[in-house]
Order: C-alpha cells, then sequence, then structure tokens
C-alpha cells in the first residue's frame, strides 16, 4: 500500500503534521497514538484467542 513513499513524501508529511498540530502538542499525539497501537494490538489478540478457543479442534480419535 505504501511501497511507493520515498524520503520527501516522508518529510512533506511530518512537516504538515508539524504544522497543524505544534512542536508542544507533538509528543503528546505520538504518546496517544502508541498507546492506541498497543490497545489495538492487545484486543486483536483477544479476538484471535477467543477464535481459537470456540473453534472446534480435528481430533481423530472421535472418527471411527
Amino acid at each position: 500500500m505504501f511501497d511507493n513513499i520515498g524520503t520527501v513524501e516522508l518529510v512533506i508529511i511530518s512537516v504538515v503534521v508539524l504544522l497543524l498540530f505544534g512542536a508542544k502538542k507533538l509528543p503528546e499525539f505520538a504518546q496517544g497514538l502508541g498507546k492506541g497501537i498497543r490497545e489495538f494490538k492487545k484486543n486483536l489478540k483477544d479476538v484471535e484467542d477467543d477464535i481459537k478457543v470456540s473453534t472446534p479442534k480435528d481430533d481423530k480419535s472421535d472418527k471411527k
């Protein structure tokens, strides 16, 4: 999806983010983003674990 983003594009995006949020708000923004990503990964893992638990295992000993 982002295969063709180069250094120039990343610099432009960084400058726009800096202008929108300001230098003082940027650390708070990054911290909130990090917490959101961690929570998303944790919830994704919980859902995967629930799916594994609820999926019946293929037990060959039951088949005759």
